[in-house]
């Protein structure tokens, strides 16, 4: 199951890779030690904005190597091959850390939050979520999330939710996301279904309901939807929270709308791998990003939701009032969460190849 929404976000975002800092990590060797002055960092592209990297170089010490993956399914490949190792710290999507937990002792190892000073940064509302309930395994980084954005100039009928997606006058104007879980799992909102829906009869109703939102369909974007929303070429998208954020800065006409049927939310984490190599500078890098001002520097950079009750007094106005990244608590508390559906996996697949082909 591929994770194009995260790789799209992080393609949106407006931060240049430094060079002689992100250097990819080679293959683990045995002959380093732990007191190395080194931490290995595996995530999205730019994930972690390079500010923030030289901040935590300079009060450490400690050399950041930063290797970049583009789907979480890449990412534990790699570190199945490593047998945990190679790499201290990973960042990625929630679902994924379920997935490598159920492995215990096996890919990760527990993160002892005594030594991380900074967790009490984090907000409860974020902490015991259905991938890891205790936090045995994971530290939350940030959220993404779906929203609907529209141009009120060219749409004239009042959006409150996905199933107005549906709506006839909409034919031929509409941006999706390019991904199969986040289209058909709009189909399984609709219908009041779960998004993680498994059972065939309910996935065929899908299918069904798909159908008939073909026609307004005009473009499938992963990495730019927001692009042929600023040009005109469609009227009204779904997508992820920065991508909405770069709409309404291309067209401050533009509106967002929080979906009535609440929105998708995906959580990402910070996680240890089983032989992180230097474990001790793992320690201290995932406690600066938790700092306050790390973690405003990182929301006002990659425009996710924060997580972090002490970087709002760090936080520009002008992020504080973006609706695509201050996302009031009570949508959160109606998020929807995407989980893997294991074998039933092959059926959304089937249902997307024919999907597009219509």
């Amino acid at each position: 199951m591929l994770k194009k929404r995260f790789k799209a976000l992080i393609i949106l975002l407006a931060v240049s890779v430094i060079g002689s800092t992100f250097v990819g990590c080679g293959k683990s060797n045995t002959s380093k030690t732990s007191t190395e002055k080194v931490v290995n960092i595996y995530t999205w592209a730019n994930y972690v904005p390079a500010n923030v990297v030289k901040d935590f170089e300079k009060k450490t010490g400690i050399k950041v190597n930063y290797s970049n993956f583009s789907t979480n399914e890449a990412m534990l490949s790699k570190l199945q091959a490593s047998k945990g190792g190679t790499y201290d710290v990973i960042i990625c999507a929630d679902y994924m850390v379920q997935i490598m937990a159920k492995q215990k002792n096996v890919l990760l190892q527990p993160i002892d939050k005594a030594t991380i000073p900074n967790y009490k940064n984090i907000d409860k509302a974020y902490l015991g979520q259905y991938y890891d309930k205790t936090n045995k395994y994971s530290v939350p980084y940030s959220l993404g999330s779906e929203m609907i954005v529209y141009n009120p100039d060219k749409v004239k009928i009042d959006i409150k939710g996905i199933s107005d997606l549906w709506d006839p006058s909409l034919k031929g104007s509409e941006v999706l996301l390019e991904d199969s879980r986040s289209v058909i799992g709009m189909a399984l909102t609709k219908l009041g279904y779960s998004i993680n829906e498994t059972d065939p009869a309910k996935l065929a109703r899908a299918k069904a309901e798909l159908t008939k939102l073909r026609a307004n369909i005009k473009v499938f974007d992963a990495d730019t939807p927001m692009t042929s929303l600023i040009n005109g070429d469609t009227n009204i998208g779904v997508m992820w929270g920065s991508q909405a954020s770069a709409a309404i800065k291309g067209n401050k006409k533009f509106k967002i709308v929080y979906p009535k049927e609440g929105m998708q939310f995906e959580e990402d984490n910070l996680v240890m791998p089983i032989n992180a190599p230097h474990k001790a500078n793992a320690l201290k890098f995932i406690n600066f990003v938790l700092e306050g001002k790390a973690s405003s520097d990182i929301t006002t950079s990659i425009e996710y939701i924060n997580i972090n009750t002490a970087a709002k007094q760090f936080m520009p106005q002008s992020v504080l009032n973006n609706k695509a990244i201050y996302i009031p608590k009570d949508e959160f508390n109606k998020a929807k969460h995407l989980q893997d559906v294991g074998s039933s996996s092959k059926v959304y697949d089937s249902i997307w190849s024919e999907f597009k082909q219509q």
